[in-house]
């Protein structure tokens, strides 16, 4: 994983508050646990069973049986449950979960998500997606700026199909933090060593930039 990458997993993390429900989603979320101190107290929850997630495990070390979201192995804490399908959504779908991180293919300037098809290439289906975007009380995204041709993923609108529409408060890119307001996309951090004119050329979509000095993450 490149430094911009890690930085900016880094500092999604900070989002977190103690004692918080969390979903990783599939992506650079799942890395997110690495990035937690051990005794960090906070339950991460992923939508397959398990709620009480660990640091991720090398296949040497790992059970084979404890995955995340995205196939990776994770390790249990204290107080670690393994839930059935039934359980897991139920907590999804009831609204206790504190913050859901998602990956995305697409995000527009209302906040509407696009992270589970893209015509044309095999996807295995939407999974928890649209309940996790419509049902966590915040809902993030973590997302690389541009697409592997260096097209904006955060747009005007969205051209993929919708996960569900404006559900994303904030997102994290190796470049900025911004947020979604009723004006659109406004910029609250910037990357160390990334520019605000390259921030402006890499997003499709018209940037509130604030007066003041913005911070560096």
């Amino acid at each position: 994983m490149s430094s911009a990458k890690s930085r900016m997993i880094a500092r999604a993390t900070r989002e977190i508050a103690p004692g918080m429900v969390v979903n990783l989603g599939i992506g650079l979320p799942t890395r997110v646990v690495d990035h937690l101190p051990a005794d960090f107290p906070v339950c991460l929850h992923t939508e397959n069973g398990l709620a009480g997630i660990g640091p991720t495990l090398p296949p040497d070390r790992a059970n084979r049986n404890l995955i995340d979201a995205g196939g990776s192995y994770v390790s249990t804490v204290p107080g670690s449950a393994f839930l059935d399908s039934a359980a897991s959504f139920a907590i999804v779908r009831s609204g206790r979960l504190d913050l859901t991180m998602l990956g995305a293919f697409e995000v527009s300037a209302t906040g509407d998500l696009a992270n589970w098809k893209i015509p044309g290439k095999f996807s295995p289906g939407v999974g928890g997606g649209i309940e996790l975007a419509q049902k966590a009380r915040r809902v993030v995204v973590l997302t690389t700026h541009t697409d592997r041709a260096g097209n904006p993923k955060l747009k005007d609108k969205c051209t993929l199909p919708l996960t569900a529409r404006s559900c994303v408060s904030r997102i994290f890119t190796e470049m900025a933090v911004m947020d979604i307001t009723p004006a659109g996309y406004a910029l609250a951090e910037i990357a160390e060593g990334v520019s605000l004119a390259e921030v402006r050329e890499a997003t499709g979509a018209p940037l509130i930039v604030p007066d003041t000095t913005l911070p560096v993450f």
